[in-house]
């Protein structure tokens, strides 16, 4: 398998760029996308059959962009779509992450950042949990996720 630098990147708002340019077809970032992996080491990989390149990626290589509620307490299913059109359901395989921010498994140990949007429209629509000493999150597939304190 040949192994190269392709000379694309992914910055932190998600935009991805080829040598230094934005790749403007959405199509064609969702074909990238659709190949991408990430290895052991933290490394980004676009892997074909025939090839295999690294790419740089700022933080992670995704945007969740849009959010759908399905329901409500604890029966509710919170669904995530990504800047390339996937969608994810808040849950065991695509659980929900808190660090310096939001982020959701998308697949194959590929992570998307919440946009600010999406994490203020959680927010909006969170609880608290009385027992959780002012910890506030959302129910997604039977699980409860945290957001935070109320400070």
């Amino acid at each position: 398998m040949i192994e190269e630098h392709y000379g694309i990147e992914i910055l932190y708002d998600g935009t991805w760029l080829h040598e230094g340019r934005p790749i403007m077809r959405h199509n064609l970032v969702k074909l990238f996308a659709s190949v991408l992996s990430r290895d052991e080491a933290g490394d980004y990989w676009l892997i074909t059959p025939a090839e295999r390149g690294r790419i740089k990626v700022a933080d992670v290589p995704f945007m969740a962009v849009d959010m759908r509620i399905e329901g409500t307490g604890k029966d509710a299913v919170v669904h995530l779509r990504t800047n390339v059109d996937d969608w994810v359901r808040v849950g065991v395989d695509h659980p929900l992450r808190m660090s310096n921010a939001p982020y959701v498994m998308v697949r194959r140990g590929l992570e998307a950042r919440l946009a600010r949007s999406v994490y203020y429209e959680l927010v909006a629509w969170a609880e608290s949990l009385p027992q959780e000493n002012g910890q506030i999150g959302f129910w997604s597939c039977g699980r409860f996720y945290a957001l935070g304190e109320i400070t």
